[in-house]
């Protein structure tokens, strides 16, 4: 790529704000992997409270998304939802430290996850803000590359650091807030505000948002619905036989193939188009999903995590460069919220629905179901290329 070209889109918001992402997901991951077991073995909380605990910080997150893009739009502000949300997350993690009761992690998860419902809509518009339309795959691609990144260093320092300390994971949480507050500063002096140039004044009803968006989103939640958490997987693969001390290696293996293939998912997609790279991604998942109902040998869960990184490579950074396509500037992080929203919601029986199946009928059919919701959806959205072209000179929304 010449030098122009980089120029024309990795502007300083991008850089800047992968930066923040990076280092504000480092510091997540550093804690989250070992947080169930300090609920577990320090705090003996029982299973069930800890998947509440789960269930009502993700819930928050998806809620809020809505609500802050739309107020984002309303006020034509960013930086400052951005600003709120890294910082309240950075701040308030640390405070696990000091829980001595299962309810006082549930507050600092609640508010962790407060933090990345207010600021998740408003940076995405940002990023599209930052960059020509015709380059807002590769940018959100590397987005997601830096996110990914801080995703792939979390655990290994935890790792690292658990080994040192024996175990001391009050001391870990202390440390997940230096990365986080590396981010604020990031925010602070390095992002600059976009003001959406637009004629018109914000007034939002539903009916703005575009035919497209919605179907694309109703594809979407079709799929989300078999697309339940990796958690299950994790456990399909202790199930095959990968060790529970290798499990966080297994995890590290998907996130570093996730970065490693968001970029270039992002740049094909520039290329391509949106449809035919989210489609590519969608048939990976349901060979990952089908691979899993089928494998045997620990060495075949090992590749199929890595393949699985090539889902998430080829979809979520191009899936959120769609959603800008395919929506106004001046309602796009209240468009962005909805999104969020409602694959958020759609979790919640997905996950319902993976156990339930799982339970009653074995791994296979759970398995297969995902699998064959995720090549449906795929179908459909492929099918429905002509009715997404929004105009023959846009090579990013085919």
């Amino acid at each position: 790529m010449t030098s122009e070209k980089r120029s024309a889109w990795l502007s300083r918001n991008i850089i800047i704000l992968g930066l923040v992402s990076m280092f504000t997901d480092l510091s997540t991951e550093m804690a989250y992997p070992v947080i169930p077991l300090f609920l577990r073995n320090i705090l003996h909380a029982q299973p069930f409270f800890i998947g509440l605990i789960e269930a009502i910080a993700e819930s928050t997150a998806s809620i809020l998304k809505s609500l802050s893009g739309y107020i984002s739009d309303r006020f034509k502000k960013r930086k400052l939802f951005i600003f709120i949300g890294y910082t309240f997350s950075a701040f308030v993690k640390p405070l696990l430290a000091l829980a001595t009761a299962g309810w006082q992690v549930l507050l600092v998860r609640f508010a962790d996850r407060f933090g990345k419902g207010i600021r998740t809509a408003p940076r995405d518009a940002l990023i599209s803000d930052s960059a020509p339309q015709e380059y807002w795959g590769r940018t959100y691609g590397f987005h997601r590359a830096a996110d990914t990144l801080g995703a792939v260093l979390g655990p290994f320092l935890a790792f690292l650091i658990l080994g040192i300390l024996k175990q001391n994971y009050r001391f870990l949480f202390g440390i997940a807030f230096i990365p986080g507050f590396i981010a604020v500063l990031l925010i602070i002096f390095g992002i600059k505000e976009i003001v959406p140039k637009t004629r018109m004044a914000f007034k939002f009803s539903f009916n703005k948002l575009s035919r497209k968006f919605k179907i694309f989103l109703l594809v979407m939640v079709i799929f989300t619905l078999g697309n339940s958490s990796d958690a299950f997987l994790l456990l399909r693969a202790k199930e095959i036989g990968v060790s529970s001390q290798a499990i966080p290696l297994l995890w590290l293996v998907f996130n570093a193939a996730y970065f490693i293939w968001s970029y270039p998912a992002g740049v094909i997609s520039d290329r391509i188009g949106r449809i035919k790279t989210i489609f590519l991604g969608l048939f990976i998942f349901a060979g990952t999903y089908t691979g899993l109902a089928l494998a045997h040998k620990p060495i075949y869960v090992w590749l199929l995590f890595g393949i699985y990184g090539l889902y998430y490579g080829f979809t979520v950074g191009n899936q959120r460069a769609f959603v800008a396509d395919l929506t106004d500037r001046e309602i796009r992080a209240t468009a962005f919220g909805f999104y969020y929203a409602a694959l958020g919601v759609t979790l919640l029986p997905a996950n319902l629905l993976m156990g339930f199946l799982w339970q009653q009928f074995g791994f296979q059919i759970a398995l297969y179901f995902g699998s064959g919701l995720a090549l449906f959806s795929g179908i459909l959205l492929l099918s429905l290329s002509n009715f997404f072209s929004i105009n023959k000179n846009l090579r990013g929304a085919e």
